[in-house]
């Protein structure tokens, strides 16, 4: 995909006309994601932001950045000709106003670290889980289940790497995908990443030419989390000793994992029924009885599903299992009775 370009499939099934979810934090990734989409003729959009309260004041500046640059582009950019520094490549000519051509606002609020202590899980995750849930219940009451998220091309090597350090399959290793769905309490989220080919650097281009503001982040400098260290210290470590740019590389290996885990999950069977027959699992080739089980237990609502998990569900189908039950994090189990899987 050429930077800033909109890929044949977004321009198809994602028209400029319609209503759409998009996640915007203050920071500069967001910030030209929502630039970039206004600029495209996406105007009836509903910015999401989610006030995780993890840096005090700084969080609610965040917010209120937010807020006042939704008001600015209607003000300023919505439908009228987005005006450009230098009538530069990407203008588009003056057209009648839209009676219901108009950016709204969502403002959410979540205690993550309250949360990251209750669950006993990173402050990480639990700002992940607390945006996406936001996220749905902001489509589930808006009506408008897709929404466009600005990670781009180094967020995917890095989660692909992370990915990687923890022994994951292909399933993990595709991490991120141009368009994916997420189900999330009984919501199927539609995620538009159109930024996955586009570079960190293209990105500080765009700022640069379009003198955009943003909010600065000071968390992201620091070491603690894993993907900072994984940014700051580990690739450019790796491109150090190997004596090239690794990225690229790393790109296309995540995106041939994109491509080969969505062929696989079309030949994965139906997982929504809560009991899963032994019979079936039998019958699958085992790479293909991993990822049924992992997408039962994803669909039964069960998290941290690790290879460990995995295996010990996927050994009750053995017909030499010793045992009837497993054990699943947060105090669940699997059962094998009459030759159905259960969770209880």
């Amino acid at each position: 995909m050429k930077p800033f370009g909109i890929s044949p499939r977004q321009s198809r099934d994602f028209p400029p006309e319609a209503r759409y979810l998009v996640g915007v934090s203050g920071g500069r990734d967001s910030v030209v994601l929502l630039h970039w989409m206004v600029n495209l003729g996406y105007e009836k959009l509903i910015v999401c932001h989610l006030n995780h309260q993890l840096r005090g004041r700084m969080s609610d500046a965040d917010a209120r950045f937010v807020q006042r640059l939704v008001e600015r582009f209607n003000r300023e950019f919505v439908g009228q000709a987005l005006r450009l520094p230098g009538g530069r490549a990407g203008k588009r000519s003056a057209r009648p106003t839209k009676v219901d051509a108009r950016i709204d606002f969502e403002l959410g609020t979540a205690n993550v670290r309250a949360l990251a202590a209750k669950k006993k899980i990173s402050i990480e995750t639990a700002a992940r889980e607390a945006r996406y849930k936001f996220f749905t219940e902001t489509a589930r009451r808006r009506k408008c289940k897709t929404i466009f998220l600005g990670h781009h091309a180094d967020d995917l090597i890095e989660t692909f790497l992370i990915n990687l350090f923890r022994g994951a399959g292909t399933a993990g290793l595709s991490g991120m995908r141009e368009i994916s769905t997420r189900r999330v309490d009984n919501v199927d989220l539609v995620i538009v990443r159109p930024f996955l080919g586009v570079w960190r650097k293209e990105i500080d281009i765009y700022v640069r030419e379009h003198r955009i503001k943003f909010r600065e982040d000071a968390s992201n400098k620091n070491l603690n989390p894993l993907r900072n260290r994984i940014r700051h210290r580990i690739i450019p470590y790796l491109e150090k000793i190997l004596g090239r740019n690794i990225r690229p590389a790393i790109w296309r290996a995540a995106a041939i994992a994109g491509e080969e885990e969505h062929w696989i999950e079309k030949q994965l069977p139906d997982s929504t029924d809560a009991q899963f027959s032994v019979a079936r699992v039998r019958a699958l080739p085992v790479a293909l009885q991993r990822r049924a089980i992992l997408k039962w237990l994803r669909a039964q609502k069960i998290s941290e599903i690790g290879f460990d998990v995995i295996e010990s569900v996927r050994s009750l189908a053995d017909h030499d299992a010793a045992t009837a039950k497993v054990n699943l994090p947060r105090d669940r189990h699997v059962r094998r009775r009459a030759g159905k899987i259960f969770i209880e």
